[in-house]
């Protein structure tokens, strides 16, 4: 793909601050888009937008208002909301169903779930309008293969799938497309605490579930970088995938 594939385009991604988020609103900023970059920590995302020319907004997704809010913010810079990178998410509970803390539990719910589809909601009205626009939801490979310990986070992101499918059908007449990526084990800040929080539970070294659970397993022998992650969404958002819609991308290192 040549540079600045999206040129004037206005791109909203939640959960910016960091991870692949950040990842891609450097990628998106680099090939000519304007970043939004919305997060819950001012400061963290507000060095994100800093060094992208972009604009930051407080929003917790998990709240109705924050993201109408941010939607409205958004239009107003340019007239348009032309991509949604639905990122913003957490692991949730890792814990056997048995013993999972039920509020946990919700709580991710309330953010990966009910979070998506309000920024979903807001976006599909401003896109139907304008008769264009590209919805990348982030998903997970817990997304299509349900993982022990982890109900709360793979019961979110096979309804992000879902949701993905449904979607895309209501939206299409109106020139929307809305896709789901897949990642695998993503290096980075998060997914240390799920390390940590794993080798707790289970009481062997966290070295050790690395290797076995997430660097092994996986054709490629290595860690998902959030920059490869960003890659994909790049693809998603450009006319490079312009007959894609309704469609799942795993971005996994080979973890079949």
């Amino acid at each position: 793909m040549s540079k600045k594939v999206l040129s004037g385009k206005v791109a909203v991604i939640t959960g910016g601050g960091s991870g692949i988020g950040e990842a891609c609103a450097d990628m998106f900023a680099e090939n000519g888009a304007h970043v939004v970059v919305a997060g819950r920590s001012l400061e963290t995302i507000s060095k994100v937008a800093t060094r992208n020319n972009g604009t930051a907004i407080v929003c917790d997704v998990a709240k109705f208002e924050d993201v109408q809010v941010l939607f409205t913010k958004t239009k107003s810079i340019g007239g348009s909301v032309d991509i949604l990178v639905n990122n913003a998410g957490i692991p949730g509970p890792v814990s056997p169903i048995a013993e999972v803390n039920v509020d946990q539990w919700r709580k991710c719910a309330e953010i990966n779930l009910f979070g998506a589809m309000y920024c979903m909601r807001e976006a599909a009205r401003i896109m139907c309008e304008q008769n264009s626009g590209s919805i990348i939801n982030m998903s997970s490979l817990m997304g299509i293969q349900g993982y022990p310990m982890r109900s709360a986070y793979t019961a979110t992101k096979f309804a992000l799938v879902g949701m993905t499918e449904a979607v895309a059908r209501e939206v299409g007449p109106f020139n929307v497309r809305v896709n789901a990526l897949l990642p695998g084990a993503v290096s980075g800040e998060n997914m240390d605490r799920i390390l940590e929080r794993r080798a707790e539970a289970e009481g062997r070294p966290a070295a050790e579930i690395e290797k076995e659970n997430y660097t092994e397993p996986a054709a490629l022998k290595r860690w998902v970088a959030p920059e490869e992650v960003a890659k994909a969404a790049l693809y998603y958002a450009s006319d490079a995938s312009s007959a894609v819609t309704g469609d799942k991308m795993k971005v996994d290192c080979g973890r079949f």
